[in-house]
């Protein structure tokens, strides 16, 4: 019946504010793995943990396990034809591609925005002034034949850096995450604005939050702010779906619910 529910409140609204949590990093399942737990103690010892986003991609597709890209699809099928925005503070690259929309509708506005980083663009070193660049195939190919060494065990020593070096400060790049040592906001900063533009103009609307396997690792990212939101807007309903953190604040227990299901599992149900 609350299934009913939320599809129903999803129609209803003005506009939809989604976040997408650490669940759709798909680490929750690569554990499961040897290879994959391996893998990340050998980056986390050799100080590369700015590949750990790449490796959970990695393993992810290694693997053929397709729970994750399925929920990220179906939340994005949820929201066709509505104004939404998505915060994601997951860093899988899968986000973007079912969430940008093409700005031919701006009346409908549906973005992503992705503070944490991807996979898709790199940094440099120092994090110097230079703004992240996109990852480059060639960059792709280099972390594809590292991985496949890893997953197979075979660990050389060396950690890869990606192609070219920064033309500001001739320092090597790697990939434009919160996990690098420095990390370079840029990257995100302009469609932040955007967001910040849109969620502003959410006051007095019909709006639904739909905050789905968001843990405690970034609460002023979404958990937080997401809160906010509702108590302040009176036409507001948040559903906190989480399989442990699911509980909401005792200012909305009147205008939201707590689902504690896995975010992921829930989603590829849904409908």
């Amino acid at each position: 019946m609350e299934r009913e529910n939320i599809l129903e409140k999803l129609e209803q609204s003005d506009m939809i504010l989604v976040g997408l949590g650490e669940d759709f990093d798909n680490t929750q399942f690569l554990c499961q793995r040897e290879p994959y737990r391996n893998g990340v103690e050998i980056l986390t010892r050799a100080g590369a943990a700015w590949l750990l986003p790449a490796w959970n991609e990695f393993c992810g597709e290694e693997t053929g396990d397709k729970r994750v890209s399925e929920a990220i699809e179906k939340a994005a099928g949820l929201l066709e034809g509505k104004n939404y925005f998505c915060v994601s503070v997951s860093t899988n690259s899968g986000i973007p591609h079912f969430f940008q929309r093409e700005e031919s509708e701006p009346r409908m506005g549906g973005r992503v925005v992705m503070p944490c980083g991807s996979i898709l663009k790199k940094q440099c070193l120092k994090c110097c002034a230079e703004a992240p660049v996109p990852v480059t195939e060639e960059d792709k190919s280099i972390l594809g034949r590292f991985f496949r060494d890893l997953w197979e065990g075979n660990f050389s020593g060396e950690v890869p850096f990606l192609t070219g070096v920064c033309p500001g400060c001739g320092e090597p790049f790697l990939l434009n995450t919160v996990y690098a040592e420095k990390y370079n906001e840029k990257g995100y900063l302009e469609q932040w604005q955007q967001y910040m533009k849109w969620l502003q103009g959410t006051l007095n609307h019909r709006l639904v939050i739909l905050e789905l396997g968001v843990g405690m690792q970034f609460p002023t990212v979404i958990r937080w702010p997401f809160e906010k939101a509702a108590f302040f807007n009176k036409k507001a309903y948040f559903y906190r779906i989480n399989e442990k953190l699911y509980h909401l604040t005792k200012e909305l227990s009147e205008k939201g619910c707590g689902i504690a299901e896995n975010a992921i599992d829930w989603l590829r149900q849904l409908c």
